[in-house]
């Protein structure tokens, strides 16, 4: 993961931000080891889930992210995901709840930013930014209110996850399928040619 981000830092000329999943490790302070090693990438911001740890748990490891940051001299964006409605942790009525307690600790314990994936409701999203003192990010797809509406909700920040790959490895297998199945191409038709490919490489 930390070669790859690497990488994407040495290709792009934006700030990067890398999703390092729950920390690569087992405790607080193997975060702060993680984080240490991803800003010697380069990288400015982190996206860090709390896994459906218990609270406490989760929140020392955000803090334990930004005290890796303070102490590299790096204003590193740390953005806060709770995984309560993504994974269904609890009462359905209760998740609201239980999510803006979580992204406050979140947010007390250092965190930029929160995000919350696995939530589309326009009422739930416009009181998750009324009761969280910080940028929520929501993950968008098919159902999902669009660019517009989610900034008039007050949404800072839209992840598509791994919706694009999806889409991708979609476009590849009908094309599979077709040519395996049928003998014929029309699935190819749409394709990009070698010189906007190449553009694309090149940057």
């Amino acid at each position: 993961m930390l070669a790859r981000t690497a990488q994407v830092v040495r290709a792009v000329g934006l700030p990067v931000t890398a999703d390092l999943e729950g920390g690569y490790a087992d405790t607080a302070a193997g975060v702060g080891e993680t984080i240490a090693a991803l800003l010697a990438t380069g990288a400015v911001g982190v996206n860090l889930e709390d896994e459906g740890r218990p609270l406490e748990e989760a929140a020392e490891r955000i803090a334990a992210a930004r005290a890796a940051a303070d102490v590299a001299g790096v204003p590193l964006f740390v953005n806060a995901r709770t995984d309560v409605f993504l994974h269904g942790i609890g009462a359905p009525e209760d998740r609201p709840e239980e999510a803006v307690r979580r992204l406050r600790a979140y947010v007390e314990a250092g965190a930029d930013g929160v995000f919350v994936p696995g939530v589309s409701d326009p009422e739930t999203i416009a009181a998750l930014v009324a009761a969280v003192p910080a940028p929520l990010n929501v993950l968008a797809g098919p159902g999902s209110p669009s660019v517009a509406e989610l900034a008039k909700l007050g949404v800072a920040r839209i992840s598509l996850g791994p919706g694009l790959a999806e889409v991708a490895y979609a476009a590849v297998r009908r094309a599979a399928e077709e040519v395996y199945g049928h003998g014929t191409f029309t699935a190819l038709a749409d394709g990009l040619g070698y010189p906007e490919l190449n553009r694309l490489s090149a940057g």
